[in-house]
């Protein structure tokens, strides 16, 4: 019992010895670290007793921190990606602030896209007691067509209506819509020479209402505003016409107007006062001074 208590008394002992020398160690490295003089240039620890520190561990092998920092590097090229030096080149031969024109080759015309427009096909119906008149002006009115504005025609007399179509003479884009206000124009009781200015002038105009958009009658009444608009054998509309420039259509209870935008509204004011019940000479009164001042601004 004797032997046994000396033996764990200097296993005890040596223990102790061990862990005391541990911690003397370790506090003379925690003292070289503190101790270790600062660098002139940096003002911070020297390279160098760093390195010797960490040799004075022992711990570290010689190629622990090679082979991280390898790793580290073979994963940045992984990630990295790659950039055309020319493309880097010109950005900073240009500067940051210019811009980098492209410079492309000619267009070869083999390989061009084609540039031929769409073909465009418009149908205009015609009324019946208009087919008659179509038929004997037709020669009249598909010449200025094909002539001047380049599209095909034909008349449908089945179906009682005016068939065009684009082709490649058709220079303008706006070409067909001008070709189906002129026949409209015709259909809707225009004669042709007066209707042939819709394809001439750009600033012409349709402008169609009815008597019952102004004011509901009924009967006599609406009989009686039809005579006032018309006059003793067409005596009004005409100075209408001539006083405001413009070319009426009176076809029942509707009204078909044709000219410029400003000329119309002017129209349409002094048949909408007949409507309404104004005698006609109050009607001429102030025609009189739309025509005075239409001839000012012509001058």
């Amino acid at each position: 019992m004797v032997v046994i208590a000396h033996q764990a008394d200097g296993s005890t002992g040596k223990t102790a010895k061990a862990k005391h020398g541990i911690a003397a160690d370790a506090k003379s490295r925690r003292a070289k670290l503190l101790a270790v003089p600062q660098s002139k240039d940096q003002g911070g620890p020297s390279r160098d007793l760093f390195m010797k520190s960490r040799d004075d561990n022992g711990e570290e092998n010689e190629d622990g921190s090679d082979d991280s920092q390898s790793e580290d590097d073979e994963g940045d090229d992984q990630i990295m990606i790659d950039v055309a030096p020319t493309t880097i080149l010109e950005s900073d031969a240009n500067g940051p602030g210019d811009q980098v024109q492209p410079m492309f080759a000619p267009l070869d015309e083999s390989t061009a896209p084609s540039s031929k427009r769409k073909t465009e096909m418009r149908t205009i119906p015609i009324p019946p007691h208009r087919m008659s008149p179509l038929r004997k002006e037709w020669v009249n009115i598909f010449t200025p067509l094909t002539e001047m504005l380049g599209l095909q025609v034909r008349m449908n007399p089945v179906r009682k209506c005016v068939e065009m179509r684009t082709s490649k003479y058709t220079k303008e884009v706006g070409a067909i819509q001008r070709g189906a206000d002129y026949v409209r124009a015709f259909a809707l009781g225009f004669k042709v020479a007066d209707a042939i200015a819709l394809l001439r002038m750009d600033d012409l105009y349709l402008d169609s209402f009815e008597i019952k958009d102004v004011k509901a009658l009924h009967g006599d009444h609406l009989a009686r505003a039809i005579g006032r608009i018309a006059g003793h054998q067409g005596k009004t509309r005409f100075t209408i016409e001539n006083a405001t420039r413009t070319r009426i259509i009176l076809a029942d209870t509707k009204i078909h107007i044709m000219g410029s935008f400003q000329n119309i509204k002017l129209a349409k004011d002094a048949i909408v006062n007949l409507i309404l019940g104004s005698p006609p000479g109050k009607v001429y009164a102030s025609l009189r001074t739309v025509s005075a001042r239409l001839k000012q601004r012509a001058m």
